[in-house]
């Protein structure tokens, strides 16, 4: 149980017209590996409600390396990864079939009391669980996003009853999804690699309207070219931020 994980096909209803898998359903198989892992720890959604807490994802890097195509098999893995202050560590890879990474990935996650809405120190809950020290599937880089100038609103979104999930929040792939339709299909379609940071800034409850922001970004500050394309978004909820993210493409 130290590292969970999945083997199955690609679905066809996880890919786009490229036949390959899409961004978020990689956040969407993420997310039940995690769900699946921490059950089977005994720290899963059962005994947090006894307790009075839930686990609320707080920030998720997702290199992809190779999208995996229609029918592919594919190995899901999750494994978590000690805590640093409030966080708790989650890390996750996607192999193929010879075992090769082609999708890694990390994230931090919080425990919140449900009845104080406040963060509570992970330790409790993970002293227990394995720590997987060394194990790192995605170890280079920042979580924390920097707030960009230059946003331009693209559209607004209201939560509706398919985007709300068991916590009476907007479930963290909604986001991804609401990211991916602000952009031209066709360079998601043709991206072969990938790159998404996203910060989880505060909850979107069922009614709520979000705005979403959006500017194109380069290292230099240059236009993006014709190889690859990057932009910062931004959630804005009454005018404060309830998501920041950055995704990278890389044509094939």
């Amino acid at each position: 149980m130290d590292i969970w994980h999945e083997t199955f096909p690609v679905r066809f209803g996880d890919t786009d017209r490229s036949d390959r898998l899409t961004l978020a359903s990689i956040f969407n198989y993420f997310q039940e590996a995690a769900i699946n892992n921490a059950e089977a720890l005994g720290v899963g959604r059962d005994l947090m409600a006894r307790t009075r807490q839930v686990w609320i994802l707080s920030r998720m890097s997702v290199q992809v390396d190779r999208r995996p195509k229609y029918r592919e098999e594919i190995t899901v893995r999750s494994w978590p990864r000690g805590w640093e202050k409030l966080y708790a560590l989650r890390d996750y890879d996607i192999r193929d079939a010879s075992f090769t990474p082609v999708v890694r990935s990390r994230s931090n996650w919080l425990i919140i009391d449900i009845d104080k809405r406040r963060p509570l120190r992970p330790q409790s809950a993970m002293e227990s669980l394995p720590l997987n020290e060394g194990i790192d599937a995605l170890p280079s880089g920042a979580l924390s996003l920097e707030i960009r100038g230059g946003l331009e609103k693209l559209r607004e979104r209201k939560a509706a009853y398919s985007d709300v999930d068991y916590n009476g929040h907007v479930n963290n792939v909604r986001y991804i999804q609401w990211i991916q339709d602000t952009l031209e299909p066709e360079l998601l379609e043709t991206a072969g690699r990938m790159r998404m940071d996203i910060n989880y800034l505060s909850e979107i409850k069922p009614g709520e309207t979000t705005e979403i922001w959006r500017v194109p970004i380069t290292p230099d500050g240059s236009a993006p070219d014709s190889a690859s394309a990057a932009f910062a978004f931004e959630g804005r909820k009454e005018s404060q931020a309830a998501f920041r993210a950055e995704l990278r493409l890389w044509n094939d």
